[in-house]
């Protein structure tokens, strides 16, 4: 079995707009693709098997026209995540992101199907295991990264991960402009990760207050908690204000069960829902300052890169 290294050279810029919850749709993703990046989804976003196959057929003529590549996240510790792995399987995806769990159940089969595999991790020993599970790319979670997030250093991490890994590595975490996708690449990544950025845009589904508050926020505005997911996740304090929750109170030793008993989209009435009413950012809230188009974003972040790489160049 081989798989096939996706053609990062017909990227416009070395990026991945995210998966995030809720935000990731459709049209967010096509609009990715048309401005020559990857463009990235939870499948748990599609809602059914029916409506993920009709996003995957959908997407995949996208990227055929376009210069981006199409990714799809599948989340390990869902159910439906072996059925969901089948259906990319057999689309024109050439990569996947896997997040929340071991890449193992699904490897051969995007093995076979010549698809490369990406695994989220937040710690080098993660790492190490995603790879001999069969994962054929990382993404390393940063400090800052929004949503479920790590905390090691960003330099850091790719020092220690690439003494055993020469394959394609992507950072999450920090990607604030131009600038930063360029550090990411002197430091030794392939690619980057801009998530916060893109749910400010005008083709988000996020709602005018969500990316209002964004827009609004720094990095002091963002809460690391492990109350909503039980894992660490990096959280809008403004969020968690406005649904009526005191930070002060939240449960720091909260498991993954109990945090879906008291948070979980599944929770009947027990209290505000993490992703609907409690929303995600990273520390990239710093780069946001208005609410643009998914085109103009990648405009703003491929200049600040062309601008940087010359500067270091001269």
């Amino acid at each position: 079995m081989t798989t096939t290294r996706p053609d990062f050279s017909r990227l416009r810029l070395p990026l991945i707009v995210a998966p995030m919850l809720r935000v990731s749709d459709v049209q967010l993703t096509s609009a990715a693709l048309r401005a020559g990046v990857v463009g990235s989804f939870p499948t748990l976003n599609a809602r059914s098997e029916s409506a993920l196959g009709e996003w995957l057929e959908e997407l995949g003529t996208v990227q055929s026209e376009s210069a981006g590549l199409l990714c799809p996240n599948l989340v390990m510790a869902d159910a439906d995540s072996a059925r969901h792995a089948r259906l990319i399987a057999e689309s024109s995806a050439r990569m996947v992101i896997t997040s929340v769990g071991s890449p193992a159940p699904v490897a051969p089969l995007f093995a076979e199907a010549g698809i490369a595999v990406f695994a989220d991790v937040a710690t080098v020993s993660h790492a190490r295991k995603a790879l001999a599970a069969g994962a054929t790319g990382l993404v390393l979670l940063t400090a800052g990264a929004g949503g479920q997030t790590g905390w090691l250093n960003p330099f850091a991490f790719i020092t220690a991960v690439r003494e055993f890994f020469d394959g394609p590595v992507v950072l999450a975490g920090g990607m604030t402009e131009g600038r930063s996708i360029a550090a990411a690449r002197v430091a030794g990544y392939d690619l980057a990760y801009s998530g916060t950025r893109f749910i400010a845009s005008s083709e988000s589904p996020a709602s005018p207050a969500y990316k209002q508050t964004i827009v609004d926020s720094d990095p002091d505005g963002i809460m690391l908690t492990k109350a909503f997911t039980g894992l660490q996740t990096n959280m809008l304090t403004q969020s968690v204000l406005a649904a009526g929750v005191d930070p002060g109170t939240l449960d720091e030793d909260a498991t993954q069960e109990s945090a879906a008993e008291l948070f979980g989209n599944r929770a009947r009435g027990i209290g505000p829902k993490r992703w609907a009413d409690i929303h995600s950012a990273g520390h990239s809230v710093a780069g946001v300052r208005e609410v643009r188009s998914v085109a103009q974003i990648v405009d703003d972040f491929a200049r600040g890169y062309e601008d940087a790489r010359a500067a270091a160049l001269s």
